[in-house]
C-alpha cells in the first residue's frame, strides 16, 4: 500500500502537467456501429459517420435544424442512421461531388452542392432529386449554429468548406485532406491555383477556427490546425519554385488520375499532382 501511495504521489504531477500542456483527448468510442459504418460523437451537437471504406460524412445539428455534410460511397440505409441522431429537418450539403463523398445522395430527395462540380455528376449514380447550388457566403442556419459556405476550389472545380465561426470548427471535405491532396483529377487543378486556396484558407481560420475536420476523418482520429495548412502552403510553393523536398511518380492506380501523376512530400503532408499543370 505505501508503494501504491508513494507512486500515485509521483504520477500526479506528471498527469496534471500532461493535462496543462494540452494532450489531445483519446479518440471516444462509437455510440453506433453497423456492418458497414460506425457514428462517433466529436463534440456538442458534431458526430462523425465513418464507413468501411475510410470516406467520412459528418452529422451537425442546431436547435432548429441539422445538416449532414457528404454522403459516403455507398452505405446501407444512410437516411435511417441519420435519423437515429436528429429527428430535426435536414440539409444535405456535399463539399465537393466525387464518388466517395456524394455516392449516397439516392437516399435524399434534395441536396446542396457547388455549380462548378456539376461536371462530376455524370460519374455519380442517376440523381431523381432537387439540386440546390451553394456558393461562398451562402449560411446555412441551424438555430444556434451557422455554417458558412467558402469556396476552396483544387481537388475538385467545386470544393467548399463549411465553417462554424462561432464553435472554431470547419469542415473541409478533401480539399484539405487528410495529410495528402490530390490535384490530378480530372479536371485537373493547377499548383498555383491550390496554393490560393490554402493562403484564403488561413486568413478565413485566422479569425478563430481551430479545428478543420477532414474528409477522410479515420487517417487523422484528430481534427487537423494550422500548422497543417502552413505545411501545405510550404509545399505548394516549393512545388511552383521546382524545388519539392521529395518528389515522385504517383503509383495509385485510378480512373480519375492523369496521365502522370506525381506526389511530393513535406513533412506530414503531400500532393498529387499533373506535372503539366503545376503552374
Amino acid at each position: 500500500m505505501k508503494r501504491l501511495l508513494l507512486l500515485i504521489c509521483f504520477l500526479l504531477p506528471v498527469l496534471t502537467a500532461a493535462a496543462q500542456e494540452g494532450l489531445s483527448e483519446p479518440p471516444r468510442p462509437p455510440v453506433y456501429t453497423a456492418a458497414d459504418l460506425a457514428v462517433t460523437p466529436l463534440e456538442e451537437g458534431v458526430w462523425v459517420i465513418e464507413t468501411d471504406d475510410r470516406t467520412t460524412m459528418y452529422l451537425v445539428e442546431g436547435t432548429e435544424r441539422a445538416l449532414l455534410i457528404d454522403t459516403g460511397t455507398h452505405p446501407a440505409e444512410l437516411d435511417r442512421v441519420v435519423r437515429r441522431f436528429t429527428r430535426k429537418p435536414l440539409f444535405v450539403v456535399l463539399t465537393h461531388a466525387h464518388y466517395d463523398h456524394a455516392g449516397g445522395i439516392g437516399f435524399f430527395g434534395e441536396i446542396y452542392m457547388h455549380p462548378a462540380d456539376t461536371v462530376l455528376l455524370d460519374r455519380l449514380p442517376k440523381y431523381e432529386g432537387r439540386i440546390r447550388f451553394i456558393g461562398g457566403g451562402d449560411r446555412f442556419d441551424l438555430g444556434g449554429r451557422v455554417l458558412e459556405v467558402v469556396e476552396m476550389p483544387g481537388h475538385t472545380p467545386g470544393s467548399v468548406v463549411l465553417m462554424d465561426r462561432a464553435a472554431g470548427i470547419c469542415f473541409s471535405g478533401d480539399a484539405f485532406g487528410s495529410g495528402q491532396v490530390w490535384l490530378q483529377v480530372v479536371p485537373t487543378a493547377p499548383v498555383s491555383l491550390y496554393l490560393s486556396a490554402v493562403r484564403r484558407m488561413q486568413r478565413e481560420t485566422a479569425g478563430g477556427i481551430e479545428k478543420i475536420y477532414c474528409g477522410h476523418y479515420p487517417y487523422q482520429r484528430r481534427p487537423l490546425g494550422a500548422d497543417y495548412l502552413a505545411d501545405m502552403a510550404a509545399l505548394a510553393q516549393s512545388i511552383l519554385d521546382g524545388r519539392p523536398t521529395d518528389d515522385a511518380p504517383f503509383e495509385v492506380e485510378s480512373a480519375l488520375n492523369c496521365a502522370a501523376p506525381r506526389v511530393a512530400y513535406g513533412g506530414e503532408v503531400s500532393i498529387v499532382y499533373d506535372p503539366a499543370q503545376a503552374r
